[in-house]
């Protein structure tokens, strides 16, 4: 039989003595990345905020678009805090939080008519949103580039 590969689900419990500890479980028969419901739950609820402020943002619905902000870069924040011990889905949500910030600050120049104002030069300040783009690429970038190579050894989601 070959080495068992250890997976993390990515939750917590207390244990007799009162202190948290990360669940690992050994499936030699079932590779696969594993996710509890009530987090999925809450992955799937977050799509629904992020395409309610976006579908606000298309229809000029200034109020919901940027109401809608709060929940989804809430829980965009939080499942990037629950993956923190899986670096690849750690990576991957960080990315995520930084194109919701990128997408809202974009929204909001446009709901408030400020996206054509000239910042320097030629970069507006619509251009500004550029910044949380190309952190998430950074992130990316040196998960793939940097991280990944150099973890081979390490599980991974992706």
């Amino acid at each position: 039989m070959g080495k068992l590969k250890k997976r993390i689900f990515l939750f917590r419990i207390k244990t007799s003595n009162n202190k948290r500890q990360i669940i690992t479980m050994s499936n030699p028969s079932n590779d696969k990345y594993n996710i509890p419901y009530k987090y999925r739950k809450m992955e799937n609820l977050h799509i629904v905020f992020w395409l309610f402020k976006d579908v606000a943002w298309c229809l000029s619905l200034t109020l919901l678009g940027v109401v809608m902000i709060i929940p989804t870069l809430t829980i965009s924040v939080i499942i990037a805090y629950r993956t923190r011990n899986i670096f690849s889905e750690l990576a991957h949500n960080l990315a995520i939080t930084v194109w919701i910030m990128a997408n809202s600050f974009w929204m909001c120049t446009e709901f408030f008519g400020v996206d054509h104002l000239i910042v320097y030069g030629n970069i507006t300040v619509k251009h500004l949103a550029m910044i949380p783009f190309i952190t998430g690429i950074l992130i990316l970038g040196y998960y793939y580039l940097i991280y990944k190579p150099s973890h081979k050894e390490e599980n991974s989601t992706l």
